[in-house]
């Protein structure tokens, strides 16, 4: 029988106060002389650091008790401010600061109050820098061996950084720190990027206070696809300047935006700030005002700018006096072979390239004005890291207009290009420079980007500045340093302690050594002993001034092609005496280059390295990674499903499909998309203007296909259904495509091709809307539909294709994934 309510509160009651009665005598009597306990100071192993001590005084009331203090975490006194600035796909000889022919003088301002570095490294490849960089880890311990769109089930490859590699930004973080961080993320699985999470690798649960950016390999510059913190967002630019304002200075605004808020509410707070702007990756998307500014600068090509650059090297003593130029590769064509229209558009595809490094420039050097600004310069540690790998040599020997055709395993039409020189940089365009442009960007180096075996891959220039301590200004510094020494030498200069637990996971030991010794001293000899490359099986080994290096495999341009790594040729160079690799010792200490061989092993198994993995096509595999989509051919969208990434949207390629929007017109009549997939690049749309129906195939912007009913849509619910029958056969074969409104056929007509990769690197698949780039030319994003969509569905048919045509899917998707 239950108790009546009155009667069991009173027993509570009562119990309560006899228990109070008894535990009360048990609490010291507070004491006038007692005070509160003073802010404390994390720096602990453990991270969180253990709940602190209640220090105050309980009483029986509030009148007799004294009170602690909340455990407000405080920063060591004096840590600095931290910026952190990593361009992308950047070359040694491409900035003027080390002797390229861009201007760059913001970045001259930053090294004549600071440091350049000459001899630092990276990881030859995206994803893989960055995770050292931000973990302390080589690539490979971090589970990055290479981007994320690759990974494979091996444990230095999985894309998943585990949680034993806290990055740098979350021990900051839990030592006193505020974090942001603005622009290129891509170290999060494809799998993981749609708005179902997981977000526990995302920068907010990486250590970031606050992320704004886009989470891929490459972004759009004009229309692209960021994400605050987790949410999609749009870029809206100022009124009266849409023809002119991209990603790169966007970021920049939102980049000073945060630091006068963060000083604003927290002056006393150290920020750490992590600033990876899109730039200098493809596409090579710039106003036309700073198009304008290199105009010409370019026409005597690729073998005349290598060698002045490697001059002005020698002048500005970015390099020593007895460097050797190392000769253009065999397979990389001379600039006087080429023909005349060849030439003019890779010299305005390098005016484009130029004009945006001169751009990102500009832009670091006003987030920089801004830390001048709020007063903060002098004790701020500025690591700006010019690249996290050498040029892209993904261009193709003579260029692309739209990069996605390259990586779609197409050949792009020269007098396409030729005809669309005006657009280059432009909204229009998705523009990546020739192979031979890439080359020179790495004087005076071999090779660039993904052959991790070479300087030209992996030596990209540092400069850090910092007035409170560093004291040599304009120095040069030349230890041997590598990007995994950033993270412990930001928490020296910190004094914050390296954690052995954080967040209740035990931490691997950081393999970064701190290059803090060098602020003082250009003589000091580097604590970095030792350190392994490897991409794709390109792979060295250096140790105490030697390096025994070999490329493998396929060339940076080429879809395919690998080889045996038993009979790779290995070469040997002395770096102490051999800036730029141009001496092959190999012949001639062939113990060295096998005690260095030999090593190489070592290291690989000490790091995770193993196994060597050269597969190009079998690694752009979906089915090696968990997915959203593998094995779905009923796919249902309810309103609101936008800005979802193509890797976790119907793959309606090399198939046939429908696509069937339910709608409800209202009495005015509505306009507008109904489903898109893509963007300017490439894609398909279906949408209401005017009142009719539209379907419009965009095959990389060459060829348009439109089919379009000629009735307006009364209003009411309607069904608007386009079914493609694809002509089979093959990859990117054409198909008739049909319209049908409530069932009933208004349309028909016909693709010739269509894409048989991804459309896009950056864009998504939306209904309601166009996000990103728009698909069609009849409209301007977002276009959103401005009647009601019930519901859109997709169904997917088989595809029938043969062995051969999965094999050369496989090959376009690894070369684009690559690429990103």
């Amino acid at each position: 029988m239950r108790m009546p309510t009155f009667l069991a509160t009173a027993r509570v009651v009562a119990g309560a106060l006899i228990g109070w009665a008894i535990v009360a005598p048990l609490v010291p009597r507070a004491r006038a002389e007692d005070k509160p306990d003073d802010l404390q100071t994390a720096n602990s192993p453990v991270l969180p650091p253990p709940a602190a001590e209640f220090r105050g005084r309980i009483g029986r009331t509030y009148k007799d008790s004294t009170p602690g203090t909340f455990p407000v975490v405080k920063a060591p006194a004096n840590a600095p401010n931290v910026l952190v600035v990593l361009i992308d796909d950047s070359g040694f000889g491409q900035w003027g600061t080390f002797g390229g022919q861009v201007p760059t003088p913001n970045l001259d301002k930053l090294a004549a109050q600071g440091l350049k570095y000459n001899r630092f490294h990276t990881t030859a490849l995206c994803s893989p820098t960055r995770a050292a960089l931000l973990t302390g880890r080589n690539h490979h311990s971090a589970a990055t061996g290479n981007i994320t769109e690759l990974g494979s089930s091996y444990p230095g490859y999985t894309g998943q950084i585990p949680k034993s590699c806290a990055m740098v930004s979350e021990i900051v973080r839990q030592n006193g720190y505020s974090t942001a961080f603005f622009g290129k993320n891509h170290n999060i699985a494809d799998w993981e990027t749609s708005v179902s999470g997981p977000y526990d690798r995302w920068p907010g649960l990486q250590g970031f206070d606050h992320f704004y950016g886009f989470v891929g390999g490459e972004s759009n510059q004009w229309q692209p696809a960021l994400y605050d913190g987790n949410t999609p967002v749009e870029m809206k630019p100022p009124k009266g300047r849409e023809a002119d304002y991209t990603l790169n200075e966007h970021l920049a605004d939102k980049a000073i935006d945060y630091l006068h808020q963060q000083k604003s509410v927290t002056p006393d707070r150290p920020f750490f700030l992590y600033y990876a702007p899109g730039a200098t990756h493809a596409p090579h998307h710039v106003p036309k005002s700073w198009l304008a500014k290199f105009g010409g600068q370019f026409d005597r090509g690729w073998d005349v700018y290598r060698e002045e650059t490697f001059a002005r090297q020698k002048q500005l003593g970015v390099i020593p006096a007895e460097t050797k130029l190392t000769p253009r590769p065999k397979e990389i064509p001379a600039w006087d072979t080429l023909t005349v229209p060849q030439k003019q558009v890779a010299a305005r595809l390098m005016e484009a390239f130029a004009a945006y490094t001169a751009q990102t420039d500009q832009e670091v050097g006003r987030v920089i004005d801004a830390i001048e600004e709020i007063g903060q310069r002098e004790n701020t540690l500025i690591f700006w890291e010019v690249g996290d790998n050498g040029s892209s040599m993904e261009g193709s020997l003579y260029g692309l207009f739209n990069e996605m055709v390259g990586l779609g395993g197409e050949q792009e039409d020269p007098a396409y290009i030729h005809a669309h020189l005006d657009e280059i940089g432009g909204p229009k365009s998705y523009n990546h420079f020739p192979v031979g442009w890439a080359w020179a960007m790495n004087t005076p180096f071999q090779w660039g980007k993904q052959v991790a075996s070479h300087l030209g891959g992996v030596r990209n220039p540092l400069v850090v500045s910092w007035p409170k301590r560093i004291k040599d200004k304009g120095g040069v510094r030349s230890q041997f340093h590598h990007v995994i020494d950033l993270a412990p030498t930001i928490l020296e200069a910190a004094g914050i302690r390296e954690p052995a637990e954080v967040n209740g996971v035990a931490q691997k030991p950081i393999e970064g050594v701190s290059m803090a010794y060098s602020f003082a001293d250009s003589k000091a000899k580097s604590p970095r002993q030792t350190q392994y490359f490897e991409m794709f099986g390109n792979r060295a080994l250096y140790d105490d001034g030697w390096i025994a290096t070999c490329r493998h495999g396929r060339l940076p341009w080429e879809n395919s092609g690998g080889s045996d790594f038993a009979k790779d040729e290995w070469q040997l160079y002395h770096l102490e005496d051999d800036f730029s690799e141009a001496n092959d010792l190999a012949a001639t200490h062939p113990q060295r280059l096998r005690d260095l061989q030999d090593r190489f092993w070592v290291e690989a198994a000490k790091y995770n390295v193993l196994p060597l993995d050269d597969r190009f096509i079998e690694r752009a595999d979906p089915a090696m990674r968990p997915s959203l989509i593998a094995g779905r051919t009923h796919f249902l969208y309810f309103p609101g499903a936008r800005r979802i990434p193509e890797s976790s949207s119907p793959n309606i390629k090399n198939k046939s499909h429908s696509i069937t929007a339910h709608i409800v017109i209202p009495e005015d009549g509505a306009t507008g998309t109904l489903v898109a997939a893509g963007g300017v690049v490439g894609g398909y749309t279906l949408f209401i203007k005017e009142g009719k129906p539209v379907y419009e195939y965009n095959r990389f912007t060459q060829d348009r296909y439109k089919v379009s009913g000629s009735e307006r849509l009364a209003p009411g619910k309607h069904s608007i259904r386009v079914e493609f029958k694809y002509d089979g056969g093959g990859l990117g074969k054409g198909g008739v495509v049909t319209l049908l409104v409530d069932a009933q056929k208004v349309a028909e007509g016909r693709v010739e091709k269509t894409i048989s990769g991804r459309f896009s690197a950056d864009e998504t698949f939306d209904t309601g809307l166009d996000t990103g780039s728009p698909v069609s030319d009849a409209y301007e994003s977002p276009f959103q539909f401005t009647g009601t969509i019930q519901r859109v569905e997709i169904e997917l048919g088989t595809d029938n294709l043969s062995q051969t045509d999965v094999e050369r899917l496989r090959q376009i998707e690894s070369t684009r994934r690559i690429s990103n």
